[in-house]
Order: structure tokens, then C-alpha cells, then sequence
């Protein structure tokens, strides 16, 4: 895999997670990580985690055969194509315009538990933000911290 096409994620954040590829959700920050895993290059950031995993299901795809496609150097173009011809689940665009609104907006379950969980991680980040509500948020504003903003 050419170096030029993993993002260093030790000085930079992944995309965002709001941001789409044939309309997913979730795919490029997903690629970032993938991309940045294979060069060594991941710092914080993990690849096939339980957000990526929520991907990988509804694409019906398997995550170590889509690391070793984007370990060939393909772009995000190739690897969009590489995921509609290898998807089990074949998703329609509608489906996946329902699921990719249906992620942007998730926020923390109503069990107290993970609300809890969301609201210390928030919580840590800043004191002042109330809008602070969804998982792509709390990822956003992660993102953003991270690398030297202020909340």
C-alpha cells in the first residue's frame, strides 16, 4: 500500500464519522482507520471497532477481507466497489439512506448504563456543550479535543 494514501491518525483525526461514501455513514472514518492500521500509522484510533462492526454487518462483508482490499492501495472509489460486489446483504439506497440517518442521529441507549457511560465520556470533554447528544457527536467533539481544540 502506497504510504501517501494512509493518513497519519498520530496527527490527525479520521474523517468524521458523518461523513458518507455511497452514502454510508461511517465508511470513510472506517477506511482512515484501515488505511492508517496497515502503515502503522493508527495512534488512538482502532479499526473494526464496534462502530465499524456496525457497518460491517449491514455490508454484509467480511473486515479482514476489506483490511486486505485496501491493503492493495485501491482508493475509496474502488473500495466502494469492491464492497457492492462483495456485500451479502445488498443493501438498496434507500436502506442505506435509513440506516446512514438512523447512525448520524444514535445517541446512547435508554438503559442508565450506557447513558451514564456517554454522559462521562461528554462529560470529559467538555463541561459547557449541551449539544452533545449522538455517538457522532461525542466523536466529533473526541476528534476535535484531541488534537488541540478547545470545547
Amino acid at each position: 500500500m502506497s504510504q501517501t494514501n494512509a493518513p497519519d491518525l498520530t496527527h490527525r483525526p479520521p474523517r468524521s464519522p458523518r461523513a458518507r461514501l455511497g452514502g454510508y455513514v461511517i465508511l470513510p472514518r472506517m477506511l482512515d482507520k484501515c488505511r492508517a492500521t496497515i502503515a502503522g500509522k493508527n495512534g488512538e484510533y482502532h479499526y473494526n471497532c464496534p462502530l465499524d462492526q456496525n457497518l460491517i454487518r449491514f455490508l454484509g462483508i467480511d473486515a479482514d477481507a476489506l483490511q486486505a482490499e485496501v491493503a492493495t492501495g485501491k482508493g475509496d472509489g474502488e473500495i466502494l466497489g469492491w464492497i457492492t460486489a462483495n456485500s451479502t446483504t445488498k443493501p438498496a439506497a434507500w436502506e442505506i439512506a435509513q440506516w446512514s440517518a438512523y447512525q448520524e442521529s444514535r445517541g446512547p441507549s435508554s438503559d442508565a448504563e450506557t447513558f451514564g457511560f456517554f454522559a462521562s465520556l461528554a462529560s470529559a470533554l467538555s463541561t459547557t456543550r449541551e449539544d452533545i447528544t449522538t455517538w457522532a457527536d461525542l466523536l466529533d467533539l473526541d476528534d476535535y479535543v484531541t488534537f488541540g481544540g478547545k470545547a
